[in-house]
């Protein structure tokens, strides 16, 4: 077995020295087993790098947006800025700490609702509803350095299910 490679400095930790495929995979979950079991069998993992490729954008739509939605979400998040602004003032003020937390709760909420329908209207109904995205990838690969490479494959073997990329 190696022994863990001091990092050089101004080097970046996302990098390794001729990196070699060690399998490839659909999922994320099946590398991060990969390396897992790697560690286990005290491998040096610090030679390994799970690289997601063959990047792909997801929108899922959760509802259509409405001046009620848009509004009610304007109090929400601008009430919880109201509410930790007025808990910052009420540290740092005598006053009646109820009245000051309630009275920037009460500001924030109609900022908020103000701001949010603003934006709405501005947007000339071009965006009438909501969603949540991530990037994912669609392809998993496991990637060693040339040098544990050869003892990377020998340990891999030994895990059931696992698929070596044959094209290494």
């Amino acid at each position: 077995m190696s022994t863990p490679s001091r990092p050089v400095p101004g080097a970046s930790p996302l990098t390794l020295e001729f990196p070699q495929s060690l399998a490839v995979y659909d999922d994320y979950e099946s590398a991060q087993r990969t390396v897992d079991f790697l560690a286990d069998e005290k491998f040096p993992v610090e030679h390994c790098m799970i690289v997601g490729t063959d990047l792909k954008r997801i929108e899922r739509i959760t509802g259509r947006l409405t001046t009620g939605r848009v509004a009610l979400g304007g109090i929400m998040s601008g009430l919880w800025l109201g509410l930790f602004v007025g808990l910052i003032f009420s540290i740092f003020t005598e006053e009646n700490t109820l009245a000051v937390i309630v009275s920037t709760a009460v500001i924030g909420a109609a900022f908020g609702v103000i701001m949010a329908l603003v934006g709405y209207a501005l947007s000339g109904g071009r965006r009438d509803f909501s969603s949540v995205s991530a990037v994912v990838a669609t392809r998993y690969e496991v990637l060693v350095e040339h040098k544990v490479a050869a003892q990377a494959r020998e340990l891999l073997a030994k895990l059931p299910g696992a698929l070596p990329n044959p094209f290494s």
